[in-house]
């Protein structure tokens, strides 16, 4: 149950949010990586490099704002210091000695959510059975015509029945 509880709360995560429109839904999870970064501050287990740590993770999450690379490596970056904090002992809950490893569990979790864009159910089950890949990290068509109205722009089916 402790491996596979951080699991599951990474799952969890990555629904709920969900539920959260993009672009909103990015930078929310940008905010999320960023608070995350500095969630060890208070315990100061690792003295100055506390304050380095969430200064790095700062700067990936403003990166974030615009990618989910970089939200996913901001995760992953977490999951390092959270590895880290359990060797040493200096859990992220002082009254629960394992939850750091728990953390550095359920963070991997959401950073492959990350990396796969940030998608929900619905928009993943309708990447798979489009089989086309979607860019989620810039707002641009897969066709740069396609909004410009100009020659290889996509025709619709409905529109292709009967011409001719």
């Amino acid at each position: 149950m402790q491996y596979f509880l951080p699991i599951v709360i990474g799952v969890l995560y990555a629904l709920l949010m969900s539920l959260i429109r993009e672009p909103h839904r990015r930078r929310f999870n940008a905010i999320m990586v960023a608070g995350a970064g500095a969630a060890y501050l208070s315990g100061g287990g690792m003295g100055g490099w506390e304050f380095a740590f969430t200064a790095v993770v700062a700067y990936v999450a403003y990166r974030g704002l615009d990618s989910w690379t970089f939200i996913g490596i901001g995760w992953l970056l977490h999951t390092a210091w959270d590895v880290v904090h359990h060797v040493k002992g200096n859990s992220i809950i002082p009254f629960a000695h394992d939850s750091s490893l728990g953390c550095a569990i359920c963070d991997p979790v959401i950073a492959v959510w990350c990396f796969m864009g940030g998608l929900s159910p619905r928009e993943l089950l309708r990447k798979v059975r489009s089989g086309k890949r979607q860019d989620h990290d810039a707002n641009v068509p897969a066709d740069p015509h396609a909004e410009a109205g100009r020659p290889g722009r996509a025709v619709p089916r409905d529109q292709t029945a009967g011409a001719g």
